[in-house]
């Protein structure tokens, strides 16, 4: 025989000041509002990311992401042309970054491409042509917006005892450095005087301590186009020293390249995929993590025992290497070919790894020039 349902089992509890306690309360979070969301989508030679977010004090916080590895430069170094393959991969990823602006409603947004479509012959149409298949309109920036911009992500990175600041963005197309003097600015200001740089690198309306840039080059030649010249060596070792001193050979036109630089108050600040991976590397880290590599600290001697333990791996030990990663074993010795040249040229104890570059740029100057950070417009 069923045994008899208890009377008022699974039945909801009354609630009083005699009847228990109540429910609790859900903790999920409010949706934001889409009128303090930001948008930064860099459309790069090998990847298409885009970042989602809401000013927070003087930083901000991610509501959504995304990033996936188009290669869109694939084949341009031959054929001076974005290929149709490339740009079909390219497409399919914006529709998805589409999806997610209109989900979140987003108003305030800056769509850029760089160095693939301002190289490319056809680069221009492609903008039309991701226009009208997604809605999205990006702009082609020059070379020396994208310097600025990767320049003032790193801002909350730099030490307020840095005199002399390094900053090297080492893209898939292109590397940008820009060399900024900062000694005549007061030590607690020397953060928000690189931030300030948004307006641009020669403004000279602004009442603060001013970041001096002294100079900026923009070399084309990234992880992607570095390793494209040098396809046809075989020998991974030989490959690797030529890359790095075809690097070197780019940077003589750099006013800072003659003149010898002291590590004391000197100080390099890397964003890039190369620099990430080296520091998840020097970490031991087999799986990656952000918080543990942005921010990290590395001297020259560090980073060059991480180069050469690649070279001891050789191509398949890097390929199996899980603190490289699928995504980035095929580009990893071009990056680290350039990394290598830049310390050769300027040794440091001190390069801070960044793990931020143009889409923290494109928000912050977008931010910075609403006044909807904690700081104000700087």
């Amino acid at each position: 025989m069923t045994p008899k349902r208890p009377k008022g089992a699974g039945a909801l509890p009354k609630h009083g000041p005699d009847m228990g306690p109540k429910p609790v309360e859900s903790l999920a979070p409010k949706p934001p509002d889409p009128a303090a969301l930001y948008a930064a989508l860099d459309l790069g030679t090998n990847s298409c990311r885009m970042l989602i977010a809401q000013p927070k004090g003087s930083q901000f916080h991610v509501v959504d992401s995304f990033s996936k590895s188009v290669q869109l430069g694939a084949g341009l170094e031959s054929t001076g042309k974005l290929s149709r393959a490339s740009m079909a991969r390219t497409i399919q990823a914006l529709r998805i970054c589409q999806q997610k602006l209109k989900r979140h409603k987003v108003k305030h947004m800056r769509l850029v491409a760089t160095e693939a479509c301002r190289r490319a012959g056809n680069g221009a149409g492609f903008m039309r042509q991701i226009t009208r298949e997604t809605g999205l309109r990006l702009d082609i920036i020059k070379p020396e917006e994208e310097a600025r911009l990767a320049v003032i992500s790193c801002a909350p990175l730099v030490s307020t005892k840095t005199e002399q600041l390094l900053v090297v963005d080492i893209g898939g197309g292109s590397t940008e450095l820009v060399w900024i003097d900062l000694s005549a600015v007061p030590k607690p200001e020397r953060p928000k005087a690189i931030m300030r740089l948004h307006a641009g690198f020669h403004n000279q309306d602004s009442p603060f301590p001013a970041a001096k840039v002294v100079d900026w080059i923009s070399v084309p030649l990234g992880v992607a186009t570095l390793r494209d010249q040098f396809n046809d060596v075989e020998d991974d070792s030989a490959r690797f020293a030529l890359m790095s001193w075809y690097f070197e050979e780019h940077l003589s036109e750099f006013a800072p390249y003659k003149d010898e630089q002291t590590r004391e108050g000197f100080q390099i600040v890397g964003t890039s995929g190369t620099v990430t991976t080296v520091a998840a590397s020097h970490l031991g880290l087999k799986r990656y993590d952000r918080n543990k590599v942005d921010g990290l600290r590395m001297s020259s001697d560090q980073i060059d025992k991480v180069i050469r333990m690649y070279l001891k791996l050789g191509p398949s030990g890097r390929r199996r290497d899980p603190r490289i990663g699928q995504d980035r074993q095929a580009l990893i010795m071009s990056g680290a070919a350039i990394l290598q040249a830049l310390l050769r040229c300027w040794p440091t104890d001190q390069l801070s790894v960044a793990d931020r570059g143009l889409r923290e740029g494109l928000l912050y100057a977008q931010m910075s020039a609403d006044g909807v950070l904690e700081d104000g417009v700087y």
